[in-house]
């Protein structure tokens, strides 16, 4: 068990007995409390009933009282008596009322039956009060013994009283019972509290002084250099296993350090020579139309020096050599240059309407004489519904010159078809594929093709030329347009590179100047 479920239990053991005498305090308290008010209340209501009885046997005093007088004299009741009598009569009701609501489950049939018998008596004597002065009404108190009824309400009140005092004295002794047994619960539990934090304190001491002096003697052999050393007699799956592991860890990750560190080498070899290949690859693509540039300058420089007449045809194709290879040297400066602002995030986006078919035409249309000189046959089918494009004209004529450029590079007497069309359920958006039949790459291929400075083999550069820049940069101004571009071939059958493009990119405020 780790030390931190160790420590956790035992926290949590003695919060829990903590809790209990807590809540065993909390429960005596509460308890006592109820049994108080209880017990008030039961003494309330014996109070009341009480005043209840003396009441109603003051009012029956009176009421005997007029009846005799009304019996033998010709005296009447003024209104103002009346009054009062009917007042006495409505105190003695709403205190029986009340009584009612003090009653509890025990006590509400003996109440019960005392309002039953209430009701009955009130209404005669409300009725003797009101009539007292009518001389044909018959009063039904003749005498002294004639009100049974009232004797019935007094023998309820009577046995209410008694219900009342019984639950008043269990009450007091269920009080007297709950402060005894809260006590005795609070003195086990503080006993049990005192007991169970020592021992636990006592074993908790005891085990992680003996694992930190394991954890001592490991950390003292892996620091004198002993690597082979393992701190394994722990017996903790917690914290202390875990550093235990850890140190274990770093002993093995210092034995393979000068395995790391060989292999940063030979890794580092790797990107030198990496780095080389570019470089040579580079000046080899400089090179070539920049000797052309010079060679041919030479010989119109001879040409001019010669005696003999100009050849003005042959001057101006020699003328065209050297403007076409200052326009290769030209593409291939912009595209290092290029992707020098991609990375450092300087490129902008200048946006503008063109239209897209028009600009693929003119695109397949300058390519046309690599077409001628490879063999190759060009179908290009543009949807007549595309809409109008808000982007960069430039970046969207360059991602498809780069594009046919390579899939005229790469086949051989074959097909090459360029397609533009809405994406289905999409029509803010176009699709725009470019298929060949060239040599096409594996799937190893496909991975890196969209990396700066790869080419798809080795032997491309040697065999194609190049500088492995333009699909990187095709793929970046993709990104910058707002839209993506993915790569579909197979070895000995083809490629085709499928651009989507957005029609209307929403440009930021900061980028309508620009636009």
């Amino acid at each position: 068990m780790s030390l931190r479920r160790r420590l956790t239990l035992s926290v949590l053991a003695i919060l829990l007995i903590f809790s209990l005498n807590v809540g065993t305090h909390f429960w005596g308290s509460v308890a006592r409390t109820e049994s108080m008010t209880a017990y008030r209340q039961s003494v309330a209501a014996q109070e009341l009933t009480t005043s209840i009885g003396l009441q109603l046997e003051e009012q029956r005093k009176q009421i005997r009282v007029l009846a005799a007088l009304r019996d033998t004299t010709d005296d009447r009741l003024n209104e103002e008596d009346r009054k009062l009598a009917s007042s006495n009569l409505r105190s003695v009701s709403d205190e029986l009322k009340a009584l009612g609501r003090m009653s509890d489950d025990v006590t509400r049939p003996q109440y019960n039956a005392l309002w039953q018998s209430g009701t009955q008596l009130f209404p005669a004597w409300r009725e003797f009060y009101n009539y007292y002065n009518d001389a044909g009404y018959q009063s039904p108190f003749p005498s002294p013994d004639a009100p049974a009824l009232y004797d019935v309400v007094q023998q309820r009140l009577s046995y209410l009283k008694e219900r009342q005092i019984f639950i008043a004295e269990q009450r007091a002794a269920i009080i007297d019972r709950t402060i005894a047994l809260t006590d005795r619960i609070t003195v086990i539990g503080f006993l049990a509290s005192i007991f169970l934090t020592s021992t636990l304190g006592f074993f908790l001491v005891r085990y992680t002084s003996q694992s930190f002096n394991r954890l001592k003697i490991g950390t003292m052999r892996i620091g004198s250099g002993d690597l082979d050393y393992r701190i394994d007699s722990i017996e903790d799956s917690g914290e202390l296993g875990e550093l235990a592991d850890a140190f274990n860890d770093m002993s093995g990750k210092l034995r393979n350090a000068i395995d790391e560190v060989q292999e940063a080498k030979e890794n580092a070899d790797q990107a030198n020579e990496a780095k080389s290949h570019f470089l040579a690859n580079v000046s080899h693509e400089l090179r070539t139309p920049l000797n052309a540039i010079i060679g041919y300058s030479e010989m119109l420089f001879d040409e001019l020096g010669d005696t003999a007449g100009i050849d003005k045809p042959q001057f101006q194709r020699d003328l065209q050599k050297i403007i076409l290879s200052g326009r290769q040297l030209l593409s291939l400066i912009n595209d290092i240059l290029d992707l020098s602002k991609i990375e450092s995030g300087k490129m902008t986006v200048h946006y503008e309407e063109f239209n897209a078919g028009q600009m693929l035409e003119e695109v397949c249309q300058t390519i046309a004489p690599l077409l001628d000189k490879q063999g190759n046959n060009l179908e290009l089918s543009v949807n007549t519904t595309l809409p109008a494009f808000y982007n960069d004209a430039t970046k969207f004529r360059q991602v498809f010159l780069n594009l046919l450029s390579n899939a005229t590079k790469f086949t051989q007497a074959g097909e090459i078809k360029v397609s533009a069309e809405p994406r289905p359920g999409d029509a803010d958006c176009v699709v725009i594929a470019i298929s060949d039949t060239g040599i096409g790459m594996s799937a190893e291929q496909q991975h890196k093709i969209f990396d700066a400075f790869v080419q798809a083999d080795s032997s491309t550069s040697k065999n194609y030329g190049g500088t492995g820049l333009g699909l990187a940069i095709c793929k970046e101004y993709c990104d910058l347009m707002g839209g993506s571009i993915t790569v579909d071939s197979e070895e000995g059958v083809g490629t085709t590179f499928e651009v989507i493009l957005p029609v209307r990119v929403p440009v930021p405020e900061s980028d309508h100047a620009v636009a």
